[in-house]
């Protein structure tokens, strides 16, 4: 539902360019009241008044009751200033109103400037919300919806998307926020006018993409009601666009990453032959991991490293060099880099630290400059290598990894990348690569997603991320990929974003997270609360088949079980499935008369391995089930292997029917049931002991990404 529009560009760049060469960064109350018009945003009707003869008119026009606003360039908050009469009845009450407030004004700011004071027709009914749009740091323009008026910082019920918004996008928006049951009608209440609001949505997205020296627009309240939406208040600021980032082309940072992931030849610079060094960690890596092209150890003190001729520069390299991997202290980086990029090298990947995170800010940016020069991607610095196991690469000085599977992870951090090898190692879980970003002083994770989207050997992306620094080249990116691959992202500093000076309310409520939980969301991406979880999603997700559909059956042996599993689902974002009557006594026949029906289905805890194989039979061949949650608890009728092993089974026999779902299992019980799950993640069936929670949570994950990636019918 695109909104279509005619707008009057020619006049809207003049009020603009009008207030810029004026040096103000606010719009007045009039001149946002034009620019709106030419967006076809509504506003109530109003006038300017320069006498209190000449107000009491124009309310006497437009029909009272009115509202009086001080109209000044230097009063950006008119409400603080005294500025705002609400209510004035009679054209004696808006004469007395004119000199008060501009009294007010005057008291507030003696050096203010006042243009008038603007009368407005008084609107209410409805709903009041807020629209608006801030310039944020990390993803530009963006657009925000929420619950307005006078408490929207105090309730920060509010929800964001890129500008320009889809229509798509704005309607998805009025359903985001907490209130959203509210403009639907609840309670009796009077349902807003959709398509209104959402198309007023689209005009401010338009508005601020279209003019990008707009930082800042504000309209609160918006009165929404069935009859339409309508702009009581618009507060607009101006200044300096801001700069778009450099991106190459998608075919050059294609080109670039598989020559570094892929390369021909790995120049070490400073090889070792010292046991403890850097160089001589990475050096046993890339022989001890098995990489087949050729390895160049660079020291000018050695003429061989183990077993490898050794050069004085990678200049003096009689053959190419894909890749340079730069074990030396950060003040000898940059010459090393000279050559290097001379050498006609892809990337270098920058172990050493003592850049930017030291405060080292300006030898980071020599670094860039230089292998910008050349053409050269820089990896990191500050990191602690790469590896790419379809290639046997091992490129860092961190232990081996050579579990070859289909999940690519990064981290910006040293130590997260440890826990994720720690974590694929314990749980066998395979990997196609393990890439440290550090520093992200030229590669980042838009470059790595343009790669491991048209990777064959990687299945899902996980992502540990402190920050982004381009946010729209990495939504771009993300939107790709998860039409066909998971993309999963922790975003570490949930609470740490302080807030930003702001000229408006939208401005003060997008200082903080929900700000990236929105906008990834929007990506399609699947965001993980913490470190394991993250780790499990990337475990999981490539593992469960994608389901087709909402309908979710809990089966469980265990009453306890199901009423936390029940919750889970809940919190996890899925629907239980409201059984029907033929499916509820198809059921009925395969469980016991004191058990129960409906969704949970409770087999109780003292049923035989056929009750659970007839129930689970009978969940994946009805194919109105989209997905299976199954709840054990340990009995001596129906042992934990056992349970295991008949689950694999049946779940085996099903999908080479076609009867292809999700299944995820929680295992209650002795010890025995750590060996069963086990068994059942080795056999496609995601299972965990001792917790409710987490199966559930990453089938929510499942179905996160298969909304995102448009699986579900």
């Amino acid at each position: 539902m695109d909104a279509v529009m005619d707008v009057e560009m020619d006049g809207v760049r003049e009020i603009l360019e009008k207030a810029r060469a004026a040096g103000r960064s606010a719009l007045t109350a009039p001149e946002g009241r034009r620019i709106c018009q030419a967006y076809g945003i509504a506003t109530p009707g109003e006038g300017l008044a320069t006498s209190a003869g000449e107000a009491a008119r124009i309310a006497a026009e437009i029909g009272l009751p009115v509202v009086l606003k001080i109209v000044s360039p230097d009063i950006l908050h008119k409400t603080d200033a005294g500025g705002v009469l609400v209510g004035l009845r009679t054209e004696g009450e808006v004469r007395d109103g004119y000199e008060r407030v501009v009294a007010n004004a005057r008291a507030h700011d003696a050096a203010a400037r006042i243009d008038g004071v603007q009368v407005q027709q008084l609107v209410g009914g409805g709903h009041e919300v807020i629209v608006g749009a801030v310039t944020d740091p990390t993803f530009g323009k963006i657009v925000a919806f929420g619950l307005g008026g006078v408490l929207v910082e105090v309730l920060k019920d509010v929800t964001f998307r890129l500008a320009p918004v889809s229509g798509d996008d704005a309607l998805a928006m009025l359903d985001d926020i907490r209130a959203a049951d509210v403009l639907r009608g609840a309670r009796g209440a009077e349902p807003a006018n959709r398509e209104a609001l959402a198309g007023l949505i689209e005009r401010v997205g338009r508005l601020v993409a279209d003019h990008p020296e707009i930082t800042e627009v504000d309209l609160n309240p918006v009165f929404a009601s069935a009859a339409g939406a309508v702009a009581a208040d618009v507060r607009i600021i101006v200044g300096e666009p801001a700069q778009e980032p450099e991106r190459p082309s998608r075919e050059e940072i294609l080109r670039q990453m598989t020559r570094i992931f892929r390369p021909r030849s790995v120049a070490v610079i400073g090889a070792s032959a010292e046991t403890g060094k850097i160089g001589n960690s990475v050096m046993r890596n890339l022989i001890n991991g098995g990489f087949q092209g050729q390895i160049f150890p660079i020291n000018p003190k050695a003429s061989e490293i183990m077993g490898l001729p050794a050069y004085r520069s990678v200049a003096d390299v009689p053959y190419d060099v894909d890749v340079a991997v730069f074990a030396i202290p950060a003040k000898f980086v940059a010459p090393a880099l000279e050559e290097v990029g001379r050498k006609g090298a892809a990337g270098a990947i920058m172990i050493p630290s003592g850049f930017a995170e030291t405060g080292n800010a300006e030898g980071q940016r020599e670094i860039v400059e230089i292998a910008r020069r050349h053409g050269v991607r820089v990896l990191g610095p500050n990191i602690y290598g790469y590896y790419y196991t379809p290639a046997n690469l091992c490129a860092t000085f961190c232990t081996p990894y050579d579990v070859k599977g289909g999940v690519a992870l990064t981290s910006q951090s040293g130590g997260i990348g440890m826990a994720i090898l720690g974590f694929s190692r314990t749980t066998r879980m395979g990997v196609s690569a393990i890439v440290g970003v550090g520093n992200k002083a030229d590669v980042d994770e838009d470059d790595l997603l343009t790669f491991f989207e048209q990777d064959d050997h990687t299945r899902a992306v996980a992502m540990h991320l402190e920050d982004l620094k381009d946010g729209r080249g990495f939504v771009e990116a993300a939107r790709r990929v998860v039409r066909e691959k998971p993309v999963i992202v922790l975003k570490a500093g949930r609470t740490a974003m302080g807030a930003r000076a702001a000229g408006s309310h939208t401005g003060a409520l997008a200082g903080d997270d929900k700000v990236y939980d929105d906008i990834l969301k929007q990506a399609g991406v699947v965001r993980a609360p913490g470190l394991n979880d993250m780790l499990e999603y990337a475990r999981t997700l490539p593992l469960l088949p994608a389901p087709k559909g909402e309908n979710v059956v809990i089966i469980t042996g265990a009453g306890g079980s199901g009423v936390l599993l029940s919750d889970a689902c809940v919190d996890a974002g899925l629907t239980l499935m409201d059984i029907p009557p033929d499916l509820d006594e198809a059921f009925r026949a395969h469980i016991p008369p004191f058990g129960a029906a409906g969704n949970p289905i409770d087999i109780t805890g003292g049923e035989p391995p056929t009750t659970y194989e007839n129930t689970v039979r009978l969940g994946l061949a009805d194919e109105r089930i989209h997905a299976l949650v199954l709840g054990y608890w340990h009995t001596i009728v129906t042992p934990p292997m056992v349970f295991a092993e008949l689950i694999a089974r049946v779940v085996a026999e099903e999908r080479d029917k076609g009867n292809v779902k999700p299944v995820v299992a929680s295992l209650a019980g002795d010890t025995e049931v750590e060996e069963a799950c086990e068994y059942l993640f080795e056999h496609g069936v995601v299972a965990y002991p001792y917790t409710t929670e987490k199966p559930v949570a990453v089938l929510g994950a499942k179905y996160r990404w298969a909304r995102a990636a448009g699986l579900l019918r």
